[in-house]
């Protein structure tokens, strides 16, 4: 089938590296923040209209909130591999049968997910010793949360199927209206309507639901490729198994990392509110500022997926090393902010009056910010192998970081209190980052033969 002409796609197998990752990744970046700040808003609106005991509810939701949609971004990232390679290999009815697919799949596990996440949340809670004064706060932001999960599936679906043919703009634009429409609606739902913790969770919903009919609109007049027919849903049983075979153990790898991080959570429940307010509020602004090394590894992915299927493997290579030099920069500059302004920013949270709340946050930014540089290799490196359609080192490298995690908390927390929380990530960054590098040179060397 010939190539249809649409300018909101993008070829990344031809072109010079540095320059396609840089000007993929901007964009890619700026929406990350974005959805990064669903977050942030959540925390900041909740920490200053509630007070810190509703921030304390939603924050130590946070790790069941990795755990879920962890598991949804890896996944749908994972099923549109096989949509950038198709696309790299210019095979353009592949594309719209990954597509249907990748459709196909992600409604599947929104309901298994649906199911599970709101039937088992509480018992979660429970089991993640929440302290008893935010528990019924935790459970009604989480709950609901679980239950649109469905929105969050679908608008991560559609957006990592734009950007697998290139698009890494509109996705962004998706994200930034979403973002104020959800900045809008939270304010009217928590103090407007009186619905306080329950308001925050429904309205960022009911945003997800917009931002899914703006990505329907703009693939149905701006992305052929992605035209689905109902022929398409006629699936090929070994390109289907591909998808799943890429796609679970993304889901997984991201899960089981979330896993350390709630049984982090339990340790830091221990340590009393202050603590988990603390680290709730310095969580959201190390979220934000890890972004452009994520992104970078992000636009990897997609880079690496197109290329690999135009069989252009000297051009991988050279777009990790030149995406190593971009990302490490980035990684420097955002941790000497972080390092001097970080505590400035916590203050928005919770006001200059929480004084051991803004010193708490402060530390856990500092100490991470200090290991940035290890998380710029990681993402790069995990997302180029994934874009290779390699799984196992990725998956081995997540089982590394949960370990990690667990060792933290176990017995890093009852030695060093509150900063053992802290080193717990830089921890599982290290660790993790050995076997994706070594499988990175023993990869490369292969595709430079």
């Amino acid at each position: 089938m010939q190539a249809q002409d649409n300018s909101a796609v993008k070829d990344l197998t031809v072109g010079e590296p540095a320059r396609l990752i840089f000007y993929f990744t901007l964009p890619l970046l700026a929406g990350n923040v974005f959805q990064q700040l669903f977050g942030f808003v959540d925390t900041l609106i909740v920490g200053r209209f509630l007070g810190v005991e509703a921030l304390a509810a939603v924050g130590c939701t946070g790790p069941l909130m990795f755990l879920m949609l962890g598991f949804i971004s890896g996944m749908t990232s994972g099923f549109s591999i096989c949509t950038g390679q198709s696309f790299g290999a210019k095979d353009f009815d592949g594309v719209r049968r990954s597509a249907a697919i990748c459709i196909a799949l992600s409604f599947a596990a929104s309901l298994v997910l649906t199911i599970i996440g709101v039937a088992g949340c509480r018992e979660l809670l429970i089991a993640m010793d929440t302290p008893p004064e935010i528990l019924d706060g935790a459970y009604s932001f989480i709950s609901i949360v679980y239950g649109g999960v469905v929105m969050f599936v679908f608008l991560q679906m559609l957006t990592n199927l734009i950007r697998a043919l290139g698009d890494s703009k509109m996705p962004t634009v998706i994200q930034a209206t979403t973002l104020c429409i959800n900045i809008l609606l939270e304010p009217v739902a928590i103090i407007g309507l009186g619905l306080g913790i329950p308001g925050s969770a429904g309205a960022t919903i009911v945003a997800l639901t917009l931002g899914n009919i703006l990505c329907i609109i703009y693939i149905k007049r701006r992305v052929p490729y992605l035209h689905v027919r109902r022929e398409d849903f006629s699936f090929d049983k070994e390109f289907l198994l591909e998808h799943v075979r890429i796609g679970l153990p993304m889901g997984f790898q991201s899960s089981i990392i979330a896993i350390g991080a709630v049984v982090l959570q339990v340790a830091l429940n221990g340590l009393g509110s202050v603590a988990v307010a603390a680290f709730a509020a310095a969580h959201r602004v190390d979220g934000i500022a890890i972004m452009p090394m994520m992104s970078f590894g992000i636009a990897m992915a997609a880079y690496t997926a197109q290329n690999f299927g135009a069989k252009q493997f000297g051009r991988i290579v050279s777009g990790v090393k030149k995406c190593i030099l971009m990302s490490c920069s980035f990684s420097v500059m955002v941790a000497l902010f972080n390092i001097y302004l970080g505590a400035e920013i916590i203050e928005l949270f919770v006001g200059v009056e929480a004084v051991q709340v803004i010193e708490y946050g402060r530390l856990f930014l500092i100490v991470t910010s200090i290991f940035y540089w290890s998380l710029a290799l990681l993402f790069i490196f995990r997302f180029t192998l994934q874009g290779l359609g390699q799984s196992l080192v990725p998956t081995i490298a997540g089982v590394i970081e949960l370990f990690m995690r667990i060792a933290a908390a176990l017995f890093l927390v009852d030695w060093l209190g509150y900063l053992g929380a802290c080193v717990a990530a830089p921890m599982a960054w290290i660790g993790a980052l050995i076997p994706l590098a070594v499988a990175f040179f023993l990869t490369a060397r292969k595709l430079t033969r």
